[in-house]
């Protein structure tokens, strides 16, 4: 065992070895930008579900396009600037194909339907958003986003079954309530009320998470989410009481961009409240979550609570991408310790090369993004997530490392300023 001494003294000449030691260190615990266009690569290639495309076109946008994210929390620009114009033409590009494709399906039908068939009811809506996008910035190319747009919302509404409370099920052939849900369709129709100044669709965007949450909740487990309830299997997906971590890391994702929406939005004063139960909601989630995360792997099991199941980072990559945007959003520090220690080991590397991802840039362990129950490999998901997550992390870092408690603050690496917890100042100084 070894005893830290009371007091450390530093001399300058010391800390200035040290600050060179900690620099080299940040930067072996991040990825280049050459491994992030590896993981871009691979995202692009392997999205096709239609969760993937509205996914990875969020991430491009936290990613690549932030002043186009709604954690930029302003209205978009109504045009794109010649500079953004090819960093954002891949979300543009999944929006207008899936568009496109919609008409040539449909034999050019209006009217309600969703952006995608699909026999889940709310994965085509997590694209809506890019549609909206391309609507809200004038592409000129003919594709009519603000009907395709309008049919997803009220497919939504008037097609899709519901619960007796008015939780809009996640499946077409019955009500089955999926934690997946929460990012998939309240932050379409918070951005929909946003760009359409539509209060009653943001507060719905909102009583849609509440009600979710009555379902999935479990009390008994300390706060975890359950994954899938209410079905009775005659759509072929049977209910998953468990808590996968997936599933809780999708839901704390989506409501932050609900609560980064309403606060982007004219009614953010008169939505106080529903600010305030998004904020406790994701708080939650962490204070659930992570008493499970593994210490050796700092990775979670794929089921937060049960150690028989593998490790994955793909929710563990997610989850902590929501601590810094809850860090951002309201200043709640609490599990960024936590958050920190995942992105280190999801981004640490050793004479091999990256520890946790392949040789061409697919992130790994991973749970199958086809087959929530098992490990997988190459999910195009868990690519977007490392893109939230860096995402999270770099604007978290650029503001400043709010809340960085204990932290020492030293020089800066390409244009952002690197925190260190005070715990690896010691480490260095003893070993």
């Amino acid at each position: 065992m070894v005893r830290l001494p009371a007091r450390l003294h530093l001399g300058h000449g010391a800390l200035c070895t040290l600050g060179l030691l900690l620099q080299d260190f940040a930067l072996a615990q991040n990825l280049t930008d050459s491994q992030i266009s590896d993981v871009e690569t691979r995202l692009a290639e392997g999205a096709t579900h239609p969760w993937e495309l509205g996914t990875r076109a969020q991430a491009l946008l936290e990613h690549n396009v932030r002043d186009f994210s709604v954690f930029s929390l302003t209205l978009p620009s109504t045009s794109v600037p010649s500079d953004t114009s090819s960093a954002i033409a891949p979300v543009f590009s999944i929006a207008k194909g899936v568009v496109n494709n919609r008409t040539a399906v449909n034999g050019n039908i209006t009217g309600p339907q969703p952006l995608v068939t699909d026999d889940s009811a709310a994965d085509p809506a997590s694209i809506g958003p890019a549609v909206l996008l391309a609507n809200w910035t004038n592409l000129g190319d003919g594709v009519d986003y603000a009907g395709a747009a309008l049919d997803q919302l009220n497919f939504l509404y008037e097609k899709v079954p519901k619960t007796s409370d008015g939780a809009i099920s996640h499946r077409t052939g019955e009500v089955q309530l999926w934690s997946d849900f929460v990012y998939m369709v309240p932050p379409f129709l918070a951005y929909y009320g946003l760009l359409t100044n539509n209060q009653s669709l943001i507060t719905d965007a909102y009583t849609q998470i509440k009600l979710y949450r009555n379902y999935l909740r479990d009390t008994s487990a300390g706060n975890l989410w359950a994954h899938i309830v209410l079905g009775n299997n005659s759509n072929g997906v049977a209910n998953d009481p468990g808590h996968w971590s997936t599933g809780n890391a999708w839901a704390a994702a989506g409501m932050l961009r609900v609560l980064a929406t309403i606060q982007s939005s004219p009614f953010a004063s008169d939505m106080s409240s529903e600010q305030d139960d998004l904020a406790d909601w994701v708080s939650e989630i962490h204070a659930a979550m992570y008493p499970h995360l593994n210490t050796s792997s700092n990775l979670f099991y794929n089921y937060a609570d049960e150690m028989n199941t593998f490790p994955d980072a793909a929710s563990t990559a997610l989850l902590a991408s929501t601590v810094y945007r809850l860090s951002l959003l309201r200043s709640v520090h609490h599990y960024l310790p936590d958050a920190e220690k995942c992105r280190q080991t999801l981004f640490s590397s050793n004479s091999s090369g990256l520890v946790h991802f392949s040789s061409d840039g697919w992130l790994t362990p991973v749970v199958n993004p086809d087959s929530f129950g098992d490990e997988g490999s190459d999910s195009p998901e868990s690519q977007a997530f490392i893109l939230e997550l860096q995402a999270a992390w770099t604007d978290w870092v650029n503001d400043g490392s709010q809340g960085a408690n204990g932290a020492l603050r030293l020089g800066s690496v390409n244009g952002a300023t690197i925190v260190f917890a005070a715990i690896s100042v010691v480490w260095i100084l003893l070993f």
